[in-house]
């Protein structure tokens, strides 16, 4: 559940830690709106569109500060109209549970 990734913090990852499994993945991305995995399951994707660059830039501040509070950034591809994000643990060289958090929050302030 959306509301359940939400209220969880992300927390550091190191090196060694096994990234998500596809079929672990596969369960958390259906709890997303709108995301997307690359075909070898070490990233998620989602592109937001938006009337104008203002728009568009102001949703990126707002990543920006969930981003820096959680200690997890995304990247992230600002576009007139359009902002796309995507996130994966670099540490562990695929998916952890973090970024499926992250892309909760960032669905939650899309969402207000």
């Amino acid at each position: 559940m959306l509301v359940h990734l939400v209220q969880k913090h992300c927390v550091p990852c190191e090196g060694g830690t096994p990234p998500l499994k596809k079929d672990e993945a596969e369960i958390l991305l259906q709890q997303l709106n709108g995301w997307s995995s690359a075909s070898d399951v070490k990233s998620i994707h989602k592109t937001y569109k938006f009337e104008d660059w203002k728009q568009a830039h102001g949703f990126v501040n707002k990543i920006s500060d969930i981003a820096e509070r959680e200690g997890h950034h995304p990247n992230i591809a600002l576009r007139w109209g359009s902002v796309g994000v995507t996130l994966a643990t670099h540490a562990i060289g695929g998916l952890s549970e973090n970024d499926f958090v992250l892309a909760a929050k960032i669905e939650r302030v899309q969402s207000e």
